[in-house]
């Protein structure tokens, strides 16, 4: 319980003093109502622990705060209107996560995408589920599925710097380059979905990024260097969090509860 305590403390003051010093983007709201009792930063406190605690879904972590956190609470609003208010701080976690990613600089990238799968393959027949929020179909090395697909760029040292969220039937090609453009004479190591000359060409003119996959090592005999296997494992630890089981039913909250767990990943790895 102690350590739990540390950690949620320590993310508020991580969370608390971002707002106090980035005032253009703690002071959104334009009413009567702009100081609420229950202020922002106790919002994505709460939403963070999500993986901390290791639960799936972010009613039972605020079911977890009711029960054995409320003096740390006091002034905690119903679990309504803590969805309702989170929902409504996407752009305040998506600039949070933008500035920290910012800070992390390497001289090696990894590129790579996984599926968000909405339901089972089970639903596959019946699914409407996001459907109007872009899920569609798509196939991974594991077989096809409906959803989405998270696509990330991060260092060699397993920091998460860009991110992008599409429909699964999006090539991974197709972001690569708007993943890489703040690169500069960077090397990237991507998967196979990366493969060919044309998106490498691409890369090189418009970013000056060197993309290699594991196809050009085979065709120079040689293997690529064991870091490609970081961002599995780091993908393993965002699975571990629950990042693949979607409970949201917008667009928008499945995007918010993504961007808080890779900030979490970014601040604890």
């Amino acid at each position: 319980m102690k350590k739990i305590l540390e950690k949620m403390t320590e993310i508020y003051c991580f969370v608390d003093d971002f707002l106090q010093m980035n005032p253009q983007i703690s002071k959104w709201r334009r009413s009567n109502h702009a100081n609420a009792p229950f202020s922002d930063a106790e919002i994505l406190t709460i939403a963070l622990m999500q993986s901390e605690f290791g639960v799936e879904s972010l009613r039972k972590t605020y079911s977890l705060i009711e029960e054995n956190f409320a003096a740390e609470f006091p002034a905690l609003c119903g679990y309504k209107q803590f969805i309702r208010r989170l929902h409504r701080l996407v752009p305040v976690v998506q600039k949070i996560f933008e500035r920290t990613a910012s800070f992390y600089r390497s001289s090696l990238y990894l590129l790579d995408a996984k599926p968000i799968p909405v339901c089972l393959p089970q639903r596959h027949r019946r699914v409407r589920l996001l459907r109007d929020d872009g899920a569609y179909f798509g196939k991974s090395t594991k077989g096809w599925f409906f959803g989405f697909k998270l696509h990330v760029l991060a260092t060699a040292e397993k920091k998460i710097c860009r991110v992008s969220l599409t429909p699964a039937n999006y090539a991974d090609r197709t972001v690569a380059e708007a993943l890489t453009e703040f690169l500069a004479a960077q090397t990237v190591i991507g998967d196979l979905g990366y493969r060919g000359a044309r998106l490498q060409d691409e890369l090189l003119e418009e970013n000056d990024c060197l993309l290699i996959t594991k196809q050009d090592a085979r065709k120079r005999n040689r293997r690529l260097p064991p870091v490609r296997q970081r961002i599995e494992a780091g993908f393993s630890i965002l699975w571990h969090h629950f990042i693949d089981r979607v409970f949201s039913r917008s667009w928008i909250g499945l995007w918010n509860t993504i961007l808080l767990k890779l900030l979490f990943f970014n601040l604890f790895r």
